[in-house]
């Protein structure tokens, strides 16, 4: 794989809608886990002096944040605020100046958690905010092609068409075992040049994220629990949630369990990958299945162990979130089971139509390795689209009526 070194300069698929937001909203707020590359990404897309950059971790920039927020907002016509969920008030100071005098792009605000999930957060600027959520980097955005897979051009071609449009796709052939390994941070993914420097890097990471950042959403007495509960969690990718049995297995009351759980998923890295259900409600109540915000983290976590096939699954399901969230239309990703214990990887829902995907990490697909794709075919009718089997091979073919066979390589 070829990789463009460097983390500045490296389009991001989230810039096109973060323009967007800017020309139309007073207020946008991108948020993502610590060291995603928010800063560099609002850096770079706003000319220098074009509006004021104050960050909050700048001991000087909190303390008037925390003490005299108003003051803090009124400094410039057009302000970005850093790292805001370390002085959560900021936001209904951010409200006032809002109501005072509404503008587009008056306030770009960045934080290292998600503001709808933060309970110390009182308004989510609702009617004057857009939220955007920056996730690890994609491996076309690593390649310098700025995007995610190729989901959105499978949705707009027919299915007959989908061969040849993989088939066309000019993107490199890799080992995927090694962009699990590196992950999507920009510093282990572009710039750090072995196994040796990305475990120093995480190991680092990993420290600062249990004795810094989640100390500031809640206060953690037990760290070395938290460790554990991490550890326990990425070696269950892929699989679904157990809160009670996660309990028993480490020996934490279920209450605890639970809360680190949410801290985990409001700073981005826990994924909770809900199941699909027409019925809305149910999506709800059926139990959701375990990911990492960035699979390279994850393998840390785990003890270094060697990427599986759930590792692979993880590495579709970043690329697939970075989609989702970049794009102007509304879709979601699920995952279907049905009570039969039939399952299905990954399920994209968008504009009324269903995309069934699996992920298989063996280099030669049989015809059984869509047969979930085709029974969740016949239980959704014509809401369902052809489905994918994504392999870790070469051929792109048809498996079954309705079921592609497909290199990873080519989608993501």
């Amino acid at each position: 794989m070829v990789i463009i070194h460097g983390v500045s300069n490296i389009p991001r698929l989230a810039t096109r809608a973060l323009g967007r937001a800017l020309a139309v909203m007073p207020v946008v707020a991108i948020t993502g886990a610590r060291q995603v590359g928010k800063s560099t990404l609002v850096g770079e897309l706003l000319p220098p002096g074009d509006r004021l950059y104050l960050t909050l971790d700048d001991l000087d920039v909190l303390d008037q944040a925390l003490s005299s927020p108003d003051d803090l907002v009124a400094r410039a016509s057009r302000l970005t605020l850093d790292e805001v969920q370390r002085a959560p008030g900021t936001l209904l100071a951010v409200k006032r100046a809002v109501d005072r005098g509404r503008r587009a792009g008056h306030f770009l605000l960045t934080g290292s958690a998600n503001l709808l999930l933060l309970r110390q957060v009182s308004d989510t600027l609702a009617g004057r905010a857009v939220h955007l959520a920056l996730w690890p980097m994609t491996r076309r955005e690593q390649l310098g092609l700025g995007r995610a897979g190729v989901w959105s051009e499978l949705l707009q071609a027919t299915d007959a068409e989908w061969p040849d449009l993989l088939a066309g796709q000019d993107v490199v052939e890799e080992d995927w075992r090694g962009l699990a390994r590196r992950g999507g941070y920009p510093v282990p993914a572009l710039e750090l040049p072995d196994a040796e420097a990305r475990s120093l890097w995480f190991a680092g990471y990993t420290r600062t994220y249990l004795e810094r950042d989640l100390q500031e959403l809640s206060s953690i007495s037990n760290v070395p629990d938290l460790r554990r509960l991490m550890r326990a969690l990425c070696l269950r990718l892929g699989q679904m949630l157990n809160q009670s049995e996660l309990g028993r297995d480490l020996a934490m009351p279920q209450p605890t369990i639970h809360r680190w759980l949410n801290l985990f998923e409001t700073s981005y890295q826990l994924v909770r990958l809900p199941a699909y259900a027409v019925n809305r409600t149910k999506r709800l109540i059926k139990s959701p299945k375990v990911y990492w915000g960035d699979v390279g983290l994850a393998l840390h976590l785990a003890g270094g162990v060697e990427p599986d096939g759930a590792a692979l699954e993880n590495l579709v399901l970043s690329d697939l979130l970075a989609w989702r969230d970049a794009r102007a239309e509304s879709a979601d990703v699920m995952y279907w089971r049905a009570t039969t214990g039939e399952e299905v990887d990954f399920v994209i829902e968008t504009g009324g139509a269903l995309l069934p995907i699996e992920v298989k990490a063996s280099p030669r697909p049989r015809v059984q390795d869509g047969a979930h794709i085709q029974t969740f075919r016949r239980e959704y009718g014509k809401t369902a689209r052809a489905g994918l089997v994504l392999h870790t091979g070469t051929a792109v073919q048809w498996l079954a009526p309705g079921v592609l066979a497909a290199p990873w390589w080519r989608v993501l």
